[in-house]
């Protein structure tokens, strides 16, 4: 998926207005501008449209997990360079504090039986034999069923 498109649909879900979006990004060890933020909200086509680097991404969810669950002790975690989906559809699911079974209840809002065993191959380590990819399907469609649930 497009870390834009993410970042809007988090926010969106989360209801957060553009000082509380530049806060969670400065928990997560990211300074972003207002107006930097304000790109990465335009349309592709807009020539200011900003892309928002998977770096800039991992800040955000470490912070969206400072924000909901509160500062752990010990060194901050550095933000990945690299993002998959597995790595965002865990991070949001450590932020909101879900359980396997709150998480297949939020896919089944919008539509998505998943058994335990299937969501879990998507939190596994990635050398694991079990590991699966998360589809950008998958973390779409929680998405739609986090949105759905916060209604």
């Amino acid at each position: 998926m497009i870390n834009n498109d993410l970042l809007r649909r988090i926010c969106k879900i989360f209801d957060f207005n553009n000082e509380k979006i530049l806060v969670v990004f400065e928990l997560g060890q990211c300074l972003i501008t207002a107006e930097q933020l304000t790109d990465f909200f335009k349309e592709k086509d807009d020539s200011v449209y900003n892309v928002l680097s998977d770096g800039e991404l991992a800040s955000f969810l470490n912070g969206l997990i400072i924000d909901k669950r509160g500062k752990k002790d010990g060194p901050e975690r550095q933000a990945e360079q690299v993002l998959s989906n597995n790595a965002i559809f865990n991070k949001l699911k450590i932020a909101l504090a879900l359980k396997a079974d709150e998480v297949i209840a939020i896919l089944e809002l919008a539509d998505l039986s998943l058994g335990k065993y299937e969501l879990s191959a998507f939190f596994r380590n990635v050398n694991h034999k079990h590991y699966r990819e998360c589809s950008d399907e998958v973390l779409s469609t929680f998405l739609k069923g986090l949105k759905i649930q916060s209604q």
